[in-house]
């Protein structure tokens, strides 16, 4: 099974409380680890004011994961994140790390 490298940035609701918070990235860290991903690292971006608002917030909570996986581990956890009261946007990248990356051409 190939795995490629991949990055899910999503939005938390500002009104969440912080034990809300903590219990959503472990969930996801957890859920991809479970379904096959690796070298999950995750950064917490804080809290920042949106260009516009989404579902009547102005704020939000931004967390940004990087992991490899497969394209159907993808698939289930978009599904998942949609589905996610807390979550008011997501947005999961495919991208070449720095050792596939030819620098000559």
């Amino acid at each position: 099974m190939f795995l490629s490298d991949y990055e899910t940035i999503y939005i938390l609701k500002p009104d969440a409380t912080e034990q809300i918070n903590l219990s959503i990235v472990n969930y996801y860290k957890k859920f991809i680890k479970i379904k096959g991903g690796k070298n999950i690292v995750v950064q917490h971006r804080g809290r920042r004011h949106l260009s516009y608002n989404i579902k009547h917030y102005y704020d939000g909570i931004y967390i940004q994961m990087n992991y490899q996986a497969n394209g159907e581990l993808i698939k289930l956890l978009e599904k998942s994140m949609r589905f996610n009261l807390n979550i008011i946007r997501c947005l999961t990248t495919k991208y070449n790390s720095l050792n596939s990356i030819n620098l000559e051409s």
